[in-house]
């Protein structure tokens, strides 16, 4: 099989074989199309460039007529690149968006580009000898980059036409054969060999046409005077110019030409330059001279007065962009130039004197514009990828960015970066499209959002800049462990509390992101007191809310501590645990419990008072516990009730119960007292006892007394019951001293206190005066810690003291007693009356006895 092309045979099955040989290159694609009764056979070239970094560059090639209908194939794009139609809508295979209309697309499901919008290839790139229409396509997974050409190919669908349908001349009779007379050109936006190729004149004796060949590549017609005119002959002649361009079928175009003889003007204007060239700034402003032309006719009046015009050649862009003045021959800007629009504007201008029939004379004036920096670069993103990931490897492509500037040069040379310091940076290996990668690992809980400024700067001066601000996103991943807020908690709980009420929160924070940041609370498994720790408190584990699960007693338990977990959600999740410590607080809810003196039976106990009592004589002493704790366990003593409240009364610390003043002979033989011992909790508890005091005068009865209260004290070590049984033998022997010195002391109711030391140094008989109440009595005894306290009553109620001492505790009693006091006074002061016998369990082994009386 042959076919016929451009006046020669091709083989097809040689064209074949050639193709399949060309498409294993990889090299060449052989397209065939049929058009308007005709084979097209076009070469596109495939080129595929394989750069350093995970973008691949690929071009194709294709050609088009324009004036395609809609839908038409252009080629499929998925077979000349390699590609998998199945995989075309996986990876996203698309068009990238340009600035410009878009007017492909691409099927999917074949992988064929597709014509979407109508061609004309005038209209989209003007009189361009090329017109090529540039896409980009990308694909992702992984991500790869074609570059596609599709050539438009001109049709001949226009005609060459004139601007006008008539010209219009006034020759002068005395024109000279040879004159010429410039035509408008007629216009065919066509090219190649469908653009206007020729121009005819119909056959005249007068007139011929001739062509002149401007800037290269543009034909001016001419009409040329053959020989002279007679206007009395003739005096107009019409003649018709006629345009062809070279397309098949070819296609014309035709003008009137009228042209007026008249009388003779014999000199025409002449300029000094046929062509004037000219450079001016882009930015020149409106009203700047350009040039000013001079022309000069020899005639004289208005023959030799010139006007200035622009000639039928200058286009009407010039005509919008200049401005000339008809009678100075200046030329100046009345437009906004613009390099990136025209750099070369030509201005055709003709010079006409006044005078009858005057002759034109024409010069060209080219106007070179020079481009300034006036255009700011133009930052437009491509492509962008966001979110994107915290834990992306460095280096990940974050956005694809376009930037171009409209002026040349050096004004058009960009300079581009990411402004601030972002872990993101730009690559500007490829020719087209800038890179936004990442240069580092990113953080999410610290940065979850970032504007990436784009600043692009042209080397003009001053140089222009412009930014695109670029808003990336950073996805979350499961990458913090929750936090707790405290690194222990405590927990302070009143005893008694409502079971299920909430004690304490427990709260954690994770800096992660919705189900990476939902977290879980619970309690470690432990035991309290051979008990699970879920019998004390259980968690809320949304909120975190600690309750009770029982209600706690101080006395019973102080505090616990139990470890509480919290884990979030993610995948994988992590967790975190910290200690929780439950501190019960001590509430008043137990009362003060008597357990001194003991009653023989109920609340009341009773003691007997020797009638010689003197004022801050110890009667006895109440003792109370509580088994609270801290304030709720301070007991207070008090007298509730009594018959005489002028003769005893108690101190509220010790619960001592003391003599105010002596007693007389008038006050009654019995006093009930009710003692009350009171906490200081809120609200206070407390407990009473009544004691009844006899008051007595008889020896034995003290004695007996004296000697029952030792028999009854279970409370003593073998210790105590000897120095009972020694203080009988020393009473016994020194009886007859103590009654004479009852009576002595009745008489100047003064208070003596006698030691007898069986030590070598800390021997001696001290007197102390007793008044006004406990605390000063209290301090004159001279009561001091460690030691036991057995309470007794006889006739002359005696309180006997035993104190283990030693050399240290000697000096400390030398250094209480007044020095009038001397060793030697032993021997005459007899103390007799309430005793009280003590015991030091912690000193040496020598025995002091102090007897006080009063």
């Amino acid at each position: 099989m042959r076919y016929f092309h451009e006046g020669s045979y091709i083989n097809w099955n040689e064209l074949s074989n050639r193709v399949v040989a060309l498409k294993q290159l990889g090299c060449f694609v052989l397209e065939m199309r049929y058009y308007k009764g005709h084979w097209l056979i076009q070469w596109s070239l495939l080129y595929c460039a394989f750069s350093f970094w995970d973008l691949i560059s690929c071009q194709i090639r294709y050609s088009i007529p324009e004036e395609l209908q809609l839908g038409a194939v252009v080629g499929n794009i998925a077979d000349d690149l390699g590609l998998n139609v199945k995989e075309l809508s996986t990876r996203i295979f698309r068009i990238v968006p340009g600035p410009r209309k878009q007017h492909f697309d691409l099927n999917l499901n074949n992988g064929e580009l597709l014509l979407k919008e109508y061609i004309d290839r005038e209209e989209l790139c003007g009189s361009s000898t090329t017109c090529v229409i540039n896409l980009e396509t990308v694909i992702e997974n992984p991500f790869s980059l074609y570059d596609v050409e599709v050539e438009i190919l001109d049709v001949n669908d226009n005609a060459p036409a004139f601007p006008k349908k008539q010209f219009r001349f006034e020759i002068s009779e005395a024109a000279s054969p040879g004159t010429r007379y410039a035509l408008q050109r007629a216009h065919d936006p066509d090219v190649g060999t469908n653009s206007l190729q020729s121009y005819q004149l119909d056959a005249n004796e007068y007139f011929a046409l001739n062509v002149e060949s401007r800037n290269g590549n543009e034909d001016m017609p001419v009409l040329v005077l053959n020989g002279s005119l007679d206007r009395e002959k003739t005096s107009s002649h019409r003649l018709v110019l006629i345009a062809k361009d070279g397309g098949v079928p070819e296609r014309s175009g035709s003008a009137q030409i009228i042209i007026s003889v008249k009388d003779a003007n014999d000199n025409t204007p002449v300029f000094s330059r046929p062509v004037y060239t000219i450079s001016l700034l882009e930015d020149a402003p409106k009203g700047a001279l350009v040039i000013k032309l001079n022309a000069t006719d020899l005639d004289d009046g208005l023959n030799g007065e010139i006007l200035y015009s622009f000639s039928n050649h200058a286009s009407g862009r010039v005509r919008e962009l200049f401005g000339l003045d008809s009678k100075t021959g200046e030329i100046r800007v009345r437009g906004d130039l613009n390099n990136e629009e025209k750099s070369v504007f030509e201005i055709n201008v003709q010079a006409t004197d006044r005078g009858l029939s005057g002759i034109p004379a024409y010069c060209h004036v080219l106007v070179h514009v020079v481009d300034v920096n006036d255009n700011a670069p133009e930052v437009t993103i491509a492509t962008l990828f966001s979110p994107v990931p915290e834990n992306s490897i460095p280096g990940t492509v974050v956005a694809l960015i376009s930037a171009t500037d409209k002026d040349s040069g050096e004004n058009g040379r960009l300079e581009c970066q990411v402004t601030e310091n972002l872990p993101f940076q730009l690559d500007s290996s490829s020719k087209k499209y800038l890179t936004l990668r990442t240069k580092q690992i990113l953080d999410r809980e610290n940065i979850s959002r970032y504007e990436v400024t784009v600043l692009c700067s042209d080397s003009g001066s001053p140089p222009f800049t412009s930014k695109k601000v670029i808003l990336v996103e950073v996805a979350d991943i499961n990458d913090n462990a929750p936090r707790f807020s405290q690194p222990l908690y405590t927990a302070y709980v009143t005893e008694n509390n409502v079971i299920g009420a909430s004690i304490f929160s427990v709260t954690a924070f994770d800096p992660d992101l919705n189900q990476n940041s939902r977290l879980n609370y619970s309690i470690q498994p432990t035991q309290v007191q051979d008990e699970s720790v879920f019998n004390y408190v259980h968690i809320q584990s949304e909120t975190g809310a600690i309750f009770s699960q029982k209600s706690f007693d101080y006395e019973r338990l102080k505090h616990f501590q139990f470890e509480v977990h919290v884990t979030d959600t993610g995948v994988p999740s992590l967790s975190s645990t910290v200690s929780a410590e439950v501190v019960i607080l001590d509430q008043n809810d137990n009362a003060p419990v008597i357990v001194h003196p003991l009653p023989d039976y109920g609340t009341t106990i009773t003691e007997t008072v020797s009638r010689f009592a003197e004022p801050g004589y110890l009667v006895a002493k109440v003792s109370a516990t509580d088994v609270d704790s801290g304030q709720n366990a301070h007991l207070s003593y008090q007298i509730l009730q009594t018959i005489d409240p002028g003769l005893f009364t108690i101190s509220p610390n010790t619960g001592e119960i003391w003599t105010i003043r002596g007693i007389m002979s008038k006050d009654v033989l019995k006093h009930r007292l009710v003692i009350a011992a009171k906490d200081s909790g809120s609200p206070p508890l407390s407990a009473t006892m009544t004691i009844i005091l006899s008051l007595t005068d008889g020896v034995t009865e003290m004695l007996s007394e004296v000697s029952s209260l030792a028999e009854g004290s279970s409370s003593v070590g073998d210790i105590s019951y000897f120095l009972v049984i020694s203080l009988g033998i020393t009473s016994s022997i020194f009886l007859v001293v103590l009654i004479i010195l009852a009576l002595t002391l009745h008489k100047n109711r003064n208070k003596f206190g006698a030691r007898n030391g069986y030590t070598s140094a800390c021997c001696c008989l001290e007197t102390r005066n007793s008044m006004n109440g406990i605390q000063k009595a209290s301090r004159n005894l001279g009561i001091v810690p460690n030691y036991v306290e057995v309470f007794g009553g006889d006739p002359l109620s005696q309180s006997f003291r035993y104190d283990m001492c030693s050399p240290s505790g000697t000096a400390q009693r030398d250094a209480m007693f007044s020095n009038k006091y001397r060793p030697s006074s032993c021997k005459n002061n007899i103390m007799s009356g309430n005793q009280e016998v003590r015991r030091n369990v912690s000193c040496n082994k020598i025995l002091n006895i102090e007897v006080s009386s009063s």
